[in-house]
């Protein structure tokens, strides 16, 4: 046998265990390119800007998502695409951790290889409880992507993919190793990988904090509620807190963006702090005259049911966000048939909805808007009168929130 079949102490190489370690490698690579890709579109947004974003199993081959209808958009837009979202404005993203731990188990995996030290069951042991960590955050993200979102990013299965591949790697790698540790193995040198571990997810975090746009806005810059007053009594209660900071929410019941920012709002738990009330604001020509076409057809008929729902109106909202995309097709078919299907699910509200006294609130409930000289968009958040920006209903809603609340 050759000399280079031996490793440094003289033990015969073992060649599956080798290409274990290289395909660990390759697998690690593959989470830095996923990881790296999903850290690039999140730091992207930090301008508080649009921008398109990669969601493809094979990263730059597909088109861009443009309109944020992929499920990358609608995980990185969840609160649980980052951490620390109330210290810096969309906090830190996962992927960039992600990459940093890929990235260091490349590393070690790389400094195993050119040690030839495959044999030492303690240094492929300490790799194996390395890749534990990638393994377990990928399974319950996938766990919170099927339960809690609704949405599959590619990227992210890229990852989960990646982080199975260099598990199942490292229990090739370590069933391959002896059973004894060799002498020179030490408790310090393991401190040392470890301590290597935390430098190669500090320093990224690190430089992302430190290099990341500032946030200059001050509570009130993005406008103030010009007449707030509720002569008409159009508005709806969304959320009740004593001694809640008062705040309204522009609402149209069929629009996606509204519901996206209702679930947000909820799982940051700010909603806890409002006591939040609606002014519903249908995007619906069939009963809004500034629009010139309906982007959310039937959502007239649900703004009725809304204002008819009385202690009901959480069941009859949750049913209309449910049913979004449905209620929209039914009524782009045809208008009235709206009004019947609400009526068969909600049979009470059979009485109010499409009479003379609910049109006339709802016009109100218009009419209030433009006495406000407000957008014509949705969702749109006032919080003591003064409007949180448009561009921090995503990413940025617990920490510019927060620093309303503050106040």
């Amino acid at each position: 046998m050759s000399k280079g079949a031996f490793t440094k102490e003289g033990t015969p190489v073992n060649r599956p265990q080798r290409n274990s370690v290289f395909a660990l490698m390759a697998f690690a690579l593959l989470g830095v390119v996923f990881a790296a890709f999903s850290s690039y579109d999140f730091i992207a947004h930090l301008d508080r800007q649009v921008h398109s974003i990669t969601c493809s199993y094979i990263p730059g081959l597909e088109s861009a998502d443009i309109q944020g209808t992929s499920g990358c958009h609608t995980v990185m837009m969840s609160p649980y695409s980052s951490v620390l979202r109330t210290l810096t404005w969309g906090g830190v993203p996962i992927a960039l951790a992600a990459l940093a731990v890929f990235a260091y188990l490349f590393f070690r995996a790389l400094d195993l290889w050119l040690r030839q030290v495959e044999q030492d069951r303690g240094e492929t042991r300490f790799l194996l409880v390395a890749t534990l960590l990638p393994v377990v955050a990928s399974a319950v993200y996938l766990y919170i992507s099927y339960t809690i979102i609704g949405a599959l990013c590619k990227l992210c299965v890229g990852t989960y993919v990646a982080s199975l591949g260099v598990f199942i790697s490292a229990l090739l790698v370590n069933a391959g190793s002896a059973e004894q540790t060799p002498e020179g193995s030490s408790a310090p040198q393991y401190g040392l990988y470890f301590a290597e571990g935390l430098a190669f997810v500090f320093v990224p975090l690190m430089l992302y904090l430190a290099l990341k746009p500032g946030y200059d806005i001050a509570p009130g810059d993005c406008g103030q509620l010009a007449n707030p007053d509720d002569k008409y009594k159009v508005r709806v209660a969304l959320h009740q807190s004593h001694g809640g900071t008062p705040a309204l929410e522009l609402l149209d019941p069929l629009c996606p963006a509204c519901k996206a920012f209702s679930e947000r709002l909820e799982a940051s738990g700010l909603d806890k702090k409002l006591d939040l009330q609606a002014v519903l604001f249908p995007l619906d020509k069939e009963c809004n005259w500034m629009v010139s076409e309906s982007l959310h057809p039937g959502a007239c008929g649900v703004s009725e049911a809304l204002l008819c729902a009385g202690d009901q109106l959480p069941q009859v909202l949750k049913w209309a966000f449910d049913n979004q995309e449905r209620l929209r097709n039914l009524a782009r078919e045809d208008n009235t048939s709206i009004y019947e299907e609400i009526k068969k699910k909600f049979p009470k509200l059979g009485n109010c909805i499409g009479k003379p006294d609910v049109k006339t609130k709802l016009n109100r409930s218009l009419r209030w808007v433009v006495s406000n000289s407000l957008p014509v968009l949705t969702p749109q958040l006032y919080v003591n009168n003064q409007k949180l920006c448009d561009e921090d209903t995503d990413l940025g809603l617990e920490y510019a929130l927060s620093r309303m609340l503050d106040q």
